[in-house]
This record gives C-alpha cells, sequence and structure tokens, in this order.
C-alpha cells in the first residue's frame, strides 16, 4: 500500500463520513490491523468515537475484523474497497443504464446505506420514486420489488453473511463470525410487500400527525417484524466489474474486427455471466449452436457465416476467443485475460505523445510491437534522427516507461562487448501509471474541495441566477426580464467565474468528462462538475489497470 493510496482513501472516507471516520480508518490504513484501545491511542480519539467510527466502518464493509487466540478483536482496514467509492457513480450509471430509474434508486440507496433489508429498500425507494411522479400518481411496491429480484437473479446485488445460530448462545465470542452458504447468496426472501409510494407531508401535516404517530408507535413496537427481518444486502462490486470488464473486451473486438464479431462475443459473455466467476481466467464453454440460438433477434447472420466468425475471433493472435472442443458444432470460451491486449490498445494513445510528444509515442509503440530493439534498430525502424531518439529514450527511461536490459557477450560486462536493448515492462509500467493516477484523483479531489470552499458564495449565487433563467425561460419570459436576471451577477463577479474557469480547465487537462456525474445532495456547479467527471474519468483508467495487473499475475 502505497502513501499514494493512503492518502487519496482519507480524502475519500473524509468527503462520504466525516472526521472522525476518516481518522479511525486512516489509522487503520497505516498502521494495519489494530484493536480498539491501540486505535483510539493512534488516532487520539475517545473510545466511544472510535466504537462509532468502526460501526459505520464495517455497516460499508470497508473495514474487516478477526479474533485472535487471547480473544482481542482487531479490526483491519480494506484499502481495496475504500478506493471503490471513487467508483460509486458508475455503479449507480450502470444500474440505470441496465434497470431504469427504479435499478438506479435501488443501487444508490444499498452503497449509502451499505447494507438493507429487502423491504426497507423497496420502502425508500418507492418513496423517492412517488416523490418525482405527478400528483395522484405513486409507484407500486410490487414494481420496485420487481426490479431488485432481477438485481438480484443477475448477480448485482447479493446476501451479506449471516451470525450463526450456534453463535447467539451466552458462550459466543466476543466478534461472531458471519457465515452464509453460496447457494443463499443470491436467494431472495418471499415477501408479501403489498401498498405504494408516500410522499412527504407539509409541516402542518406532520403536527396534525404527531398526536396520531406517537399513538402507533406503542402498537408498533408489539407489531410482528417483517418476514426478512435479519436479511440484508448489498451491492456486488465484483459482478459490475465483470460488467465493466465484459464491456472492455466487447469494444476491443469492435475495434479490432467488427460489429458482428464484437455482437457475437457479447453474446457469449451475456450466456456466461452468471454462471462464470469474476476471477476465472475463461468463460464456460459454449457451443456453436447455443451461441447461435442466443444470438439477438433482431441479428439476422446464419449459421455458417456464424462459425467463420467465431473460427476467426479463435485464430485471432489476441486470443479473445477459444476453442476448446468440438461437440456441439464446437465449444468456444471467452478469454478474460485478453484485458492485456485492450491495455496494449490504450497504451497506444498513452502519455508519451502527451508528456513527450508523438515522436516519443512512436519509439514506445514501435518497442511494445518489437519487444527489443538496440538504439540503431529504434532510429532506423522509427525513421527519426540519432540524437532526437537518443533524447526521447533517456527521456522515457527516466520516466521508467521504458528499461534498458544489457546482454553481455564476455563475463566482464565490457560496454564495447555489450547488447544494450531497449524495452517495454508492461507491467511495471502500469503500476507506476496506477501510482500516479492514485496521485491525480487525490490532486483533483483536493482542488475540487479548494475551490468550493474558496467561491462557495459566488457558485451558489450563480446556480440560483442559472436556476431563475431557466424556469424564466420555459414559460416564455421578455428578453428585457432575462437580462435583468442576468445582470444580478456583478462585472467582478463575472470576472471571478472567468478565473475559477481557467483554473478549473487547468485542472481537468486533457481528462476527459464524458462520463455520468457523481450522485450529491446538492447538484454542484457545472464548473465544479468538470473536475467531479474528470475524477470518474481518471477511476475509468484505474480500472483498467488495476484490472491488467490483477490478470497479468493470474496467468501461469
Amino acid at each position: 500500500m502505497t502513501q499514494a493510496e493512503i492518502k487519496l482513501c482519507a480524502l475519500l472516507l473524509r468527503e462520504h463520513f466525516g472526521e472522525i471516520v476518516e481518522a479511525v480508518g486512516a489509522c487503520l490504513l497505516g498502521t494495519g490491523a489494530q484493536p480498539l484501545h491501540a486505535i483510539a491511542a493512534a488516532a487520539g480519539l475517545s473510545l466511544q468515537q472510535v466504537k462509532k467510527g468502526l460501526c459505520v466502518l464495517i455497516q460499508h464493509n470497508l473495514v474487516t475484523y478477526q479474533v485472535q487466540r487471547r480473544g482481542l478483536v482487531e479490526y483491519e482496514a480494506q484499502c481495496g474497497r475504500v478506493l471503490r467509492i471513487l467508483r460509486y457513480p458508475r455503479y449507480i450509471y450502470t444500474a440505470k443504464t441496465l434497470y431504469g430509474d427504479t435499478g438506479e434508486l435501488l443501487v444508490e440507496e444499498l452503497l449509502l446505506n451499505g447494507k438493507m433489508t429487502m423491504s426497507a429498500v423497496v420502502r425508500r425507494v418507492a418513496d423517492r420514486l412517488t416523490e418525482t411522479m405527478e400528483d395522484g400518481k405513486t409507484m407500486d411496491y410490487a414494481d420496485v420489488s420487481s426490479t431488485f429480484v432481477r438485481l438480484a437473479d443477475t448477480h448485482f446485488v447479493q446476501r451479506c453473511p449471516q451470525v450463526p445460530e450456534a453463535a447467539e448462545a451466552p458462550e459466543a465470542p466476543p466478534a461472531p463470525a458471519l457465515v452464509l452458504s453460496e447457494k443463499d447468496m443470491y436467494v431472495v426472501p418471499r415477501l408479501s410487500l403489498t401498498g405504494r409510494g408516500k410522499r412527504r407531508r407539509s409541516c402542518d401535516e406532520d403536527e396534525a400527525q404527531e398526536h396520531k404517530a406517537k399513538k402507533q408507535k406503542g402498537d408498533g413496537e408489539d407489531a410482528e417484524p417483517p418476514s426478512d427481518d435479519g436479511i440484508y444486502w448489498q451491492v456486488n462490486i465484483d459482478r459490475f466489474h465483470q460488467h465493466f470488464r465484459d464491456q472492455g473486451i466487447v469494444s476491443a473486438v469492435a475495434n479490432r474486427m467488427d460489429q458482428t464479431s464484437s455482437e457475437i462475443v457479447r453474446t457469449m459473455l451475456r450466456m456466461s455471466e452468471v454462471t462464470t466467476s469474476s476471477s476465472a481466467p475463461y468463460t464456460q464453454p459454449l457451443s456453436s449452436n447455443e451461441i447461435f440460438r442466443s444470438l439477438p433477434a433482431g441479428y439476422n447472420i446464419v449459421k455458417q457465416v456464424l462459425d467463420q466468425y467465431l473460427t476467426l475471433l479463435a485464430d485471432d493472435p489476441l486470443e479473445f476467443v477459444g476453442k476448446s472442443g468440438d461437440s456441439g458444432g464446437g465449444m468456444y470460451t471467452v478469454s478474460i485475460l485478453s484485458l492485456s491486449s485492450i491495455l496494449i490498445h490504450r497504451f497506444h494513445d498513452f502519455p508519451p505523445s502527451l508528456r513527450f510528444g508523438s515522436r516519443c509515442a512512436r519509439i514506445f509503440r514501435l518497442l511494445l510491437r518489437k519487444k527489443h530493439l538496440e538504439q540503431k534498430q529504434v532510429e532506423d525502424f522509427a525513421m527519426i534522427p540519432a540524437k532526437e531518439a537518443k533524447d526521447m529514450l533517456y527521456k522515457m527511461l527516466s520516466e521508467n516507461l521504458v528499461s534498458l536490459q544489457e546482454i553481455p557477450k564476455t563475463p566482464d560486462h565490457a560496454p564495447s562487448r555489450t547488447f544494450y536493448l531497449y524495452t517495454v515492462n508492461v507491467l511495471s509500467s502500469a503500476r507506476m501509471l496506477l501510482h500516479r493516477c492514485y496521485k491525480t484523483v487525490a490532486n483533483l479531489i483536493e482542488r475540487r474541495q479548494f475551490e468550493t470552499k474558496e467561491n462557495k458564495r459566488l457558485l451558489e449565487k450563480s446556480q440560483r441566477v442559472e436556476a431563475i433563467l431557466a424556469s424564466m425561460q420555459a414559460t416564455g419570459a421578455e428578453e428585457g426580464q432575462l437580462q435583468e436576471i442576468e445582470e444580478m451577477i456583478t462585472a467582478p463577479e463575472r470576472q471571478q467565474l472567468e478565473t475559477l474557469k481557467r483554473n478549473v480547465n487547468k485542472c481537468v487537462g486533457v481528462v476527459g468528462t464524458e462520463v455520468p456525474p457523481s450522485p450529491r445532495p446538492l447538484p454542484p456547479s457545472p464548473l465544479i462538475s468538470r473536475i467531479d467527471a474528470s475524477e470518474n474519468q481518471v477511476d475509468e483508467t484505474i480500472f483498467v489497470l488495476e484490472s491488467f495487473i490483477e490478470s497479468t499475475l493470474k496467468k501461469p
């Protein structure tokens, strides 16, 4: 765990959970597994504060605990899980794309609360959807429940481990081990949720209902708990990562081959998305006949053409698809380890061109393709003068983008009798880039927080003016009225906004912003949203790099 990761984790914990949780989390990240009293002493907090902070972290699966031999409970922070907070907007956007607004809100509620029962999350989402509907319309609990069942069937949500019944005995350890059988992980309890979402009452209605609510409180204590009491659900982050990985493979196939090939691979991935583990190197074998029957209805290709495409994919050097047998017209699998090829494509447009220019990028691509080259060979193949090629190679060598390998002819390693070969260590370069991405996201978060704090009043005023202008334009206001509203922002304030805009543009630099916006309680200023979107864009690169490193280490 690097300092850049610890710093980024601390910033994410502070932004989402506050200072106390950040202090507890940063202490565990920096020192490793610690008991309760050691955390309180290291973080400078009271035991009560540490307990509350640990409760929040455990609720969101950011900290795990383990009972030691002497009965002492030690808590350990999960750095990788904390870094996933940065990817929450992407999870929510994916749920919206696949399952609509209901799926989006279900995933958002589970992410915001860590763990929830099905009945609780269904009621809350139904209430939120009812708030957005026209007067007189409400959201039925059954509709929300059906979407939740679909999320569970496709493994995007899963049950949380439970305390075994034996642990509830008086002799139970101080921290019982949570267990969950794999067969029950996605089993949805049978609930009879009847009703519709409710709208929030006004203050007057709340006062009128206060006495009635107090009266019903005593009766509610004696009521039976819901049938799913104690069965909690959480978001299956690995399943979302599997979906992102599949999308990357489909995109790489489309770039390499054509749209038909990518649709065939998409069908194969969709058929095995539930049966294949997220950590498996290959998908489950699928016969050509099964693939043909599962192709989209509107995709008219004959069986013979499908077999030709599968053969072409299996013979491709990048090995997106492999053939594992001849039964059923041929058995085919999709290689998950082909993520390495995706990263190679990303490398082709990578920072050598942004940091050192297009000629450095040409040399970098050349080394990726040829593996090992001497300096003279680099000059000849890249068609770059010797002095410039030498300078560019040394620049990239100093940045650890390329490495130099010595192959001596004699044991004395004399320079005159030694070959010096330049090469690209892709795994080492990926780790270096991942470290820089962590630092970049941390800098973006700090910059966004600074600009928001320094320009809070001006940004709020600008948002109010923009909202008034939008509502007046929708009602057909005259040009003079609109101009009067625009003049609410004075000339010095406009100049300050322009300065802020220039600073934001410098901050986001070349980072793209075509990503889903991050969900927040209040909509941020469009200027600050650009930094926020840049954080998400960098996280996409982080995901590719992490997936590549993980898949490379799995290779035999």
